[in-house]
């Protein structure tokens, strides 16, 4: 499937079609860029912009839940098994056998669980934010700290209520929670059902989201100091899940959010990643 850059175009991928925008060097290396919550795949816009610079191709799918020809019903269809199949699906349908992944927040889960399913098509991974998802289970386990920073995830998995407290007064919870990047799409009730069934499919007890192989992909995890939902038991932790190059950077003072407010440190971090591989 040929594709100007540029584009935004309809990929489909198995019995579904994927929004997916394209930008970069037509023969550049591509880089698979995976958004997490609150955020749709813009929250990669001032990075992609540097990244096309140093020569890279960035696919950036909106994902399932968030594209409008993705939004299966039910909280089983949200697994990270068929959320890493869709990033393979869409690389098969724009004909890329390989790539670098990156991966932000719940999407850099995502980008995790790719990288331990299709260890041969990933070239590298730069997850953002949430660190290797095992390594997240312990620190929820074993660390007071994380367990505090995690408790919104008391409401996000209570289907409805979670919506609703969402959504209140023209969506100005939702709207707070994270910086720009697309959100103003989960302010339609649908999507944001469909997004918040990514934890309720993969974060309750017996789902699969925590469950990780151990990784054997060279690996950047980038971590901001002051992040308030993502602490540094996991970060650390990571490195314990790793049989390959690895490398935590932590971006001093940087939050949660390091797509949209700290663009040319992450965007450095994914290139020389790249070129290290």
């Amino acid at each position: 499937m040929p594709i100007d850059s540029g584009d935004t175009v309809q990929v489909p991928a198995g019995s579904w079609t994927f929004d997916v925008s394209i930008g970069g060097p037509e023969h550049g290396v591509p880089v698979l860029l995976l958004h997490g919550f609150p955020q749709t795949e813009e929250c990669f816009d001032p990075v992609r912009e540097r990244l096309h610079e140093a020569g890279l191709r960035t696919i950036a799918p909106r994902q399932r839940g968030y594209s409008p020809g993705v939004r299966p019903v039910g909280v089983d269809q949200y697994t990270m098994k068929l959320l890493a199949e869709d990033a393979a699906r869409i690389l098969d349908a724009l004909e890329v056998p390989y790539t670098h992944v990156v991966g932000h927040g719940l999407g850099a889960t995502v980008a995790w669980h790719f990288a331990a399913t299709y260890p041969l098509r990933a070239m590298s991974l730069t997850a953002v934010s949430f660190g290797h998802p095992s390594a997240f289970g312990d620190a929820l386990a074993n660390d007071q700290d994380q367990r505090q920073r995690s408790r919104y995830l008391e409401l996000f998995l209570r289907s409805g209520d979670a919506e609703k407290a969402l959504l209140a007064n023209d969506a100005r919870t939702l709207l707070a929670t994270a910086p720009g990047g697309g959100i103003e799409a989960l302010t339609d009730e649908t999507t944001l059902t469909a997004a918040l069934h990514w934890y309720r499919a993969n974060l309750v007890s017996g789902g699969e989201g925590l469950d990780c192989p151990v990784i054997e992909v060279p690996t950047t995890l980038v971590w901001g100091t002051r992040d308030a939902i993502a602490g540094p038991a996991q970060a650390k932790g990571t490195a314990h899940y790793l049989r390959a190059d690895y490398r935590l950077s932590e971006v001093p003072d940087g939050d949660h959010w390091l797509p949209v407010r700290a663009p040319a440190a992450l965007a450095s971090e994914i290139a020389l990643r790249t070129l290290r591989n």
